[in-house]
């Protein structure tokens, strides 16, 4: 057998494996010293050490030369000793024994690994632990090593994360998929015990609460009632899913937000399994995923079907990312916030380019930079369009994990692990400079106030000049930055009356005031200064206005514990910031209704209302339908803005309120200092809180203990039940692969402009009552209070279908301007839902494609804004560009994307969308290339070149499967 201890080893043994078959290895065999991967997790708490031999599963397709398919094909029969087992090695204890063994990058003895960014360095353990000849070859880890010459060529790599993290609204579909899937593997003759999860798997259930109640002290016991009440049936599938799947754990409701639990307790920083040492990786179904870079550990979000691939044994088809390098100096003014500091951040990333991207942060800065800002920064990865936003672990990670409760022995062995394989930064020492695709600097010091909006993250507008922006926005055309509201109508002020008072609205008032979403939930310091901000208020007679929706939402039950040991929570609540649950509320349009009152009055009066809000996400109609100005901004903005009551103010000339005595209060009067907040922080933030916290997660709640679930590994499916229904994806699935599907006089059902989100495509919040989805569901008997929102039903593929470019904000070119998620049916020239359109074109049997522009899927990776427009029947998506993830979920669920050449784009190349559209596809999966060109033409004679974007040979396997679920069970089977 032979033992790699250098890249220039990989050459020679596949040169004598082509030439020598004896020197292979004869039989199946692990290596004594690389046990079976069961996952007893020796380094995080005890309910997470839970066990499940990993199997060895069928091989991915991979681009690879003549020679190493050659190589694969000796030894695909067989598996076998790990070839890097030469640098297989002891990691000592202090005082003697070991941690457990590794597999040491330093051994590899080649300079170019001491070059590579920390982040790839990551990627290359995995695929050296990993490597068995056959999912993971030696030929893959090369490709890593040469990262510096290699990621510029898009070259593909596997990649097999240590575990996968799930929240409810995608982690209840894809427990419906594992449930499906195990059907599907029993009706073609499968062990459908096969379909389990081979990846330790955490789900947290963070997205069900809604804020129905608020201002009130009993708000979070009076919204988990409702939360319950709503989401029964839901829960108890999570729950049966707990217990038929081995190695999954679901965190209860009310436990607070999936990445704030991943940042304080379920991250490992690394794993022990065993005695194997290893770094933790995760991917996971909810974007902010990446939250956990902060951390030192390497996450991002994937598409529901990617994730339960992973889960599956499937190592993940990544192209080899480029790194950009982003050095951080100095250190922050006096005043300004986390979140001040990620807006600049998403701003420049986004200017720059980081789509597909690492970003590793790097520098002197980062010796003031706490872990909590780093985790706020790490957060906000989609919204600059990186993979990653990446912080490697040093002295300030290491302090964090002592604080949120990690023990001594556990921080002891994370620090000389990753010291011994050359992944601690240590400032102390001299640092020698990596290799990066790109650079970028901020100097820390250059960061002012700011918030973003109304529309979108990056749209970042400094505290100072937010008035004059607010202007423009009313004044300029509608857009991302515009309204097109008359001069003559800008200063229209309304009054109506509010529970026996008289208030006022105007374009700008504030309706919604949230500090919620794990972006800043997560920081106390910013937590903390919303705290002192509402206390300076308070002291000075200031108070917010009643009919202002006021809420917070805290990422874990650690926040309320420092809240109260602070003294702020009280000042919060009279500022009617009362705890209204945990978990992501407003953030994702879970804001509940507007009082009656006021929602009247913005609906008709058509004004431009405005929510202000902590969170990482602002498009449109997903805060709320009725707020068509949506601000990101910190904690302590966010009550600043609720207490000024409008957005059009400017905070440095013009008061926020005045006293009972009419004095003047002022923006710098009620602000605190730098000073104040570190003093609350540290005598507010201790230890004990986190493991007191994390103890009770473990015991559950009252109302998710008394949840009865059968015990079969089986789910029987109720055809009568609104929100857990079998999905048809593998009706009349075969053994045999369908092949490419080609695309003949297709009709287009939607024609886009830019930035249309998953948002857009398969809204998350409230379920319109004039839409598909209502009618569907008031069909069955459910009444409209009960209609919940589209993310909790996303267990029923019927309801999702009807709600697919349901977004009461989309704005479709076949409808000539007009705002709303209908569509004209080419052929009979009717103006349809644009469900109904659909149904009308699949009846017919007429294939249907989506026209778009640039960032054709930004936002939140949402499966089912790839599995809607698949059950509704549209075959292809051709765009300016897409967002990684939503190109990715497109090709799982069979879905051709395709991109415009440069410059082109369907205006410029006069598709108006009232063609039929053909795409020249090869009829055989072999005969298609990834990234080649195709020819499309139209019916009236046009024909234009565009780019396939099957991205890697895996992509086009999926494809000729007809999906990346029905390849799993094919494999599984074989």
């Amino acid at each position: 057998m032979h033992i790699i201890s250098s890249p220039s080893s990989i050459a020679s043994l596949l040169r004598s494996s082509s030439s020598s078959p004896s020197s292979l290895p004869s039989k199946l065999s692990l290596s004594k010293n690389f046990p079976s991967r069961s996952f007893t997790t020796t380094s995080s708490p005890s309910f997470l050490r839970r066990r499940s031999a990993l199997s060895v599963t069928a091989q991915i397709g991979t681009t690879v030369t003549p020679l190493i398919q050659q190589f694969h094909r000796k030894i695909s029969s067989m598996a076998s000793e790990n070839p890097f087992k030469g640098i297989f090695t002891a990691l000592p204890r202090p005082g003697g024994g070991e941690f457990g063994k590794f597999y040491s990058l330093p051994a590899l003895n080649d300079p170019r690994v001491d070059k590579l960014p920390y982040s790839i360095r990551i990627l290359l353990e995995s695929a050296i632990r990993n490597c068995d000849n056959f999912q993971v070859t030696p030929n893959d880890v090369e490709k890593i090593i040469d990262w510096e010459n290699t990621s510029p060529k898009q070259v593909e790599i596997p990649f097999k994360p240590a575990r996968v993290l799930l929240q409810d609204f995608t982690g209840v579909p894809a427990v419906v998929d594992l449930a499906c899937m195990r059907d599907a593997m029993n009706k073609l003759g499968g062990d459908s015990k096969k379909i389990n999860p081979l990846v330790p798997v955490d789900l947290v259930i963070d997205h069900s609460v809604q804020v129905d109640v608020a201002r009130s002290a009993n708000a979070v016991q009076a919204n988990m009632d409702l939360e319950f009440q709503r989401n029964n049936e839901r829960f108890a599938f999570l729950k049966w899913g707990s217990h038929a799947f081995d190695n999954m754990l679901v965190v209860p409701p009310g436990s607070g937000i999936v990445h704030q639990v991943n940042l304080e307790y379920l991250g490992r920083v690394v794993f022990n399994t065993d005695g194997l040492l290893y770094p933790d990786s995760v991917v996971g179904t909810d974007s902010h995923t990446t939250m956990i870079d902060g951390l030192g550990v390497a996450g991002w979000g994937v598409g529901g079907i990617e994730a339960e691939a992973t889960m599956l044994g499937q190592p993940m088809s990544m192209v080899l990312p480029g790194v950009v390098g982003f050095k951080l100096s100095g250190k922050l003014k006096n005043g300004v916030t986390a979140t001040d500091l990620v807006l600049t951040v998403t701003q420049m990333l986004r200017k720059h380019g980081v789509v597909g991207k690492f970003v590793e942060f790097f520098g002197e800065g980062m010796r003031e930079l706490p872990l909590a800002d780093r985790a706020t920064i790490a957060n906000m990865s989609p919204e600059y369009g990186a993979t990653m936003g990446f912080f490697p672990v040093d002295h300030v990670t290491l302090q964090y994990l002592k604080l949120t409760g990690r023990s001594d022995d556990t921080v002891a062995m994370i620090e000389a692990y990753l010291r011994a394989n050359n992944m601690f930064v240590d400032y102390s020492e001299p640092q020698e400079e990596k290799v990066y695709s790109s650079y970028l600097q901020l100097e820390l010091s250059d960061v002012e106030p700011c918030i973003s909006g109304p529309k979108r993250p990056h749209d970042r507008v400094p505290i100072k000049e937010m008035k004059s922006d607010w202007h423009s926005c009313l004044d300029n055309k509608v857009g991302f930055k515009g309204f097109a509201i008359p001069k003559e109508a800008q200063e229209k002020v309304v009054s109506f009356p509010f529970h026996g008072q008289t208030a006022e609205l105007k374009h700008g008032s504030v309706v919604i005031a949230a500090i919620t979403s794990c972006t800043n939930t997560s920081n106390p310091s910013v937590m903390l200064g919303a705290g002192l901000v509402a206390k300076k208020a308070c002291e000075l007679g200031l108070e917010v206005k009643p009919w202002v929706k006021t809420s917070l939402a805290p990422g874990s039950g650690v926040v309320t514990k420092y809240l109260l040991q602070s003294g702020l929570q009280k000042y919060l609540d009279q500022q009617g910031f009362n705890i209204v649950g945990y978990g992501c509320t407003t953030c994702i349009g879970n804001s509940g209704d507007l009082d009656e009152s006021v929602a009247s009055a913005i609906t008709e009066n058509d004004l431009v209302a405005a929510a202000v809000l902590s969170g990482n996400r602002n498009f449109e109609g997903r805060v709320h339908p009725l707020t068509r100005a949506n601000y990101l901004a910190s904690p302590p903005l966010v009550v600043a803005y609720a207490l000024a009551g409008t957005v059009d103010i400017d905070f440095e000339k013009e008061p926020i309120g005045t006293t009972k005595d009419g004095k003047s209060v002022y923006f710098k009067d009620v602000w605190p200092s730098n000073e104040e907040i570190a003093e609350v922080v540290q005598s507010s933030v201790l230890p004990d809180m986190f493991k007191s916290t994390y103890q009770a997660i473990t015991q559950g709640n009252p109302m998710w203990n008394k949840l009865s679930v059968p015990s079969s590994s089986l789910y029987s499916w109720d055809p009568n039940s609104t929100y857990i229904h079998e999905p048809p994806y593998f009706k009349d699935m075969t053994m045999d692969p369908p092949g490419p599907r080609k695309v003949k006089d297709a009709y287009c059902l939607l024609n886009f402009g830019d930035s249309i989100t998953t948002d857009h495509i398969s809204p998350a919040g409230s379920i319109h009552k004039d839409s598909p989805a209502a009618k569907f569901l008031l069909d069955r008997g459910v009444d409209r209070r009960d209609f919940n929102s589209y993310g909790s039903r996303r267990g029923n593929d019927e309801v999702m279908a009807r709600g697919t470019f349901a977004n009461i904000r989309i704005v479709n070119k076949l409808l000539n301007g007009e705002v709303g998620p209908k569509t004209i049916h080419i052929p009979t020239g009717e103006k349809l839902s644009v469900f109904d359109a659909a149904m009308r074109y699949k009846e017919a049997g007429q294939e249907t494609i989506v026209l778009a522009g640039a960032e054709y899927g930004s936002g939140s990776s949402r499966d089912w804004a790839a599995k809607g427009p698949m059950l509704q029947g549209v075959k292809a998506v051709i765009a300016k560009s897409f967002e990684r993830i939503h190109r990715s979920n497109l090709v799982g669920m069979g879905i051709i994307p395709l991109c415009f050449k440069a410059g082109e784009d369907a205006d410029t190349l006069g598709l108006t969308g009232h063609e039929r559209y053909t795409i020249d596809l090869p009829s055989k999966a072999s005969d298609i290339k990834p990234g080649q060109d195709v020819t499309v033409t139209t019916d009236n004679g046009k024909s234009f070149t565009c780019t396939v974007r099957f991205d890697t040979q895996v992509e086009l396997t999926y494809f000729d499967h007809g999906g990346i679920l029905q390849y799993v069970i094919r494999n599984l089977i074989k």
